[in-house]
């Protein structure tokens, strides 16, 4: 089973999220902040993450370089999530460092297909 770190502020969002991905066969552990997200990032060495690129306390372009810095998170895959849709905003996350992007409000097939595409199929579908 694929362990899946989603790292999102909003309350909603975040347990809607947990719980589809979680019907997909996904593990999911939450962070509510970057600072957390960054903390259970390395903790948990997750398969993939998540991130929210807007966060509190740390934003998730900032967690995100810090991971792809450090020699035990880099291979740690990355996806934006963002209700950003403006022009440059994915070269921005990419730049981050993240391997993907994504758009809020979340499309559950397109984000599956991305994160596939980045770990394998996983799940039990």
């Amino acid at each position: 089973m694929f362990t899946l770190l989603l790292v999102e502020d909003n309350e909603l969002n975040r347990d809607m999220l947990s719980r589809r991905l979680e019907r997909q066969g996904f593990r999911v552990v939450c962070a509510v902040d970057g600072e957390d997200g960054y903390r259970v990032a390395r903790a948990e060495r997750p398969d993939l993450i998540l991130m929210d690129m807007h966060l509190p306390v740390m934003d998730g372009w900032e967690v995100t370089r810090r991971l792809k810095a450090e020699p035990d998170t880099r291979p740690t895959p990355v996806i934006a999530l963002t209700a950003d849709a403006m022009t440059g905003d994915r070269e921005k996350a990419l730049a981050a460092g993240c391997d993907d992007y994504d758009t809020k409000p979340v499309d559950l097939p397109r984000l599956l297909d991305k994160i596939r595409a980045l770990i394998g199929h996983g799940g039990n579908g």
